[in-house]
């Protein structure tokens, strides 16, 4: 085996400029598909990343029962909500976690009645996490012991014709189905640039939703947000081991449509990439069938001498497999450095921020995202392809007669 690999690769150099170009032409293409997972990555978090905050976190804790009502928004207080969110805070990937109260009810004024959804937030730590109150057009974002004053977003302050200051009604079920109402004073106008859920959502602080709907001191939900999506499973796994009696969901299950839409994008590149590198391949294809025609006499000479059908085919292969080493190297070299000056530099992406709705949550800067894994995917595929690429021509070699072999001219 060891003289089999000395032999392809002195073999494999013997061309070294047409060996160089296909094993660059593999790395390119290579280094743009890890320069591509970084990008997604990036926008993944950038823009999937700030929708889940927006939608409500990375994971959901609710009181048991809550997953057989969640289409009615049931009022299950939480069972020690303090020591779930000082669970959830000594793991290390946890950003925040606070705790809500979420339901449904409607709005109203003399341009009509809206059906919203109303959540009670705990004001000073969703601040520094929420899109919300990182995109306040209008006013000013809630204090912890607001009282009568709600957030809303920019498309319901458009169809009720308000503004910072005007007040409306708000409607909404207590504990016990009875009705509650109360006059609400707008005291800020959110715009993240996604209208269906500007003319939906309204926020008002925690103090205030447990007064109006009788949760005095209690919260039906507790919001946990990761330092970027991808870590839920483990700290999905970390809570249920550390506290007991909740239904601990994540974005995945909350919100399907997101992840349908990541899984089908990875999905296409997956295949593209592999038609990329298959194209390349078609290179080492060429080279080796090449190399069978210009060496007819030599593997001739090696069958005379007593080399078996089987070593010269795995001679072929190795010289296949050895360029698409060189290719997985010099892409994985590659990528990563363009990969790594992209997470440095980022890229500029605010006059593309109105393309989409989702697009529009991007805040400065993408920064491409270092997966290793994929990396080593590629490179892996990159091998595969490769050592595939040259088993015809290997398999046309050992085929040859070393009488027939040996008087080619």
């Amino acid at each position: 085996m060891q003289l089999t690999l000395r032999l392809a690769w002195r073999n494999v150099w013997r061309q070294r400029r047409r060996t160089l170009i296909i094993a660059l032409a593999m790395g390119v293409m290579m280094s743009l598909l890890v320069l591509y997972d970084g990008l997604i990555g990036g926008f993944e978090q950038a823009i999937y990343g700030n929708a889940i905050q927006l939608l409500g976190g990375n994971i959901q804790v609710h009181a048991p029962g809550y997953n057989e009502k969640v289409g009615r928004k049931p009022l299950l207080p939480l069972a020690d909500p303090d020591a779930l969110i000082r669970a959830a805070e000594n793991h290390a990937d946890v950003v925040a976690a606070s705790r809500r109260i979420v339901t449904g009810g409607l709005v109203t004024n003399r341009a009509g009645a809206f059906a919203v959804s109303i959540i009670g937030v705990e004001t000073d730590k969703e601040a520094r996490i929420s899109p919300v109150a990182q995109n306040i057009t209008s006013g000013r974002y809630l204090n912890p012991d607001d009282g009568d004053l709600i957030v809303i977003g920019q498309g319901l302050a458009t169809a009720m014709d308000l503004a910072v200051g005007d007040r409306i009604t708000m409607v909404a079920s207590s504990t016990r189905e009875q009705t509650r109402q109360r006059t609400m004073t707008v005291i800020g106008i959110y715009d993240v640039g996604v209208p269906s859920v500007e003319k939906t959502t309204i926020y008002l602080s925690l103090l205030e939703a447990q007064q109006l709907l009788g949760l005095e001191g209690q919260a039906t939900e507790v919001v946990v947000s990761l330092k970027q999506i991808g870590q839920e499973a483990g700290v999905v796994n970390y809570l249920n081991s550390s506290v007991s009696g909740y239904e601990v969901d994540t974005w995945i299950s909350s919100f399907p449509e997101l992840k349908e839409t990541m899984d089908m994008k990875t999905s296409v590149m997956g295949i593209f990439g592999v038609i990329m590198l298959c194209v390349a391949a078609i290179g080492i294809l060429n080279s080796q069938m090449m190399a069978v025609f210009e060496r007819t006499r030599e593997i001739g000479v090696l069958g005379a001498l007593g080399m078996k059908p089987g070593r010269i085919m795995l001679l072929f292969l190795l010289e296949g497999t050895l360029i698409g080493v060189m290719g997985a190297v010099i892409g994985a070299i590659l990528g990563t450095i363009i990969n790594g000056l992209m997470a440095y530099f980022g890229i500029d992406y605010g006059s593309f921020a109105d393309l989409t709705e989702y697009t529009a949550l991007i805040t400065g800067r993408i920064h491409s995202q270092m997966v290793p894994m994929k990396v080593l995917q590629h490179g892996i595929t990159v091998l595969v392809i490769a050592t595939l690429a040259a088993f015809l021509p290997a398999r046309d070699a050992s085929r040859r007669e070393p009488a027939t072999a040996l008087h080619h001219v």
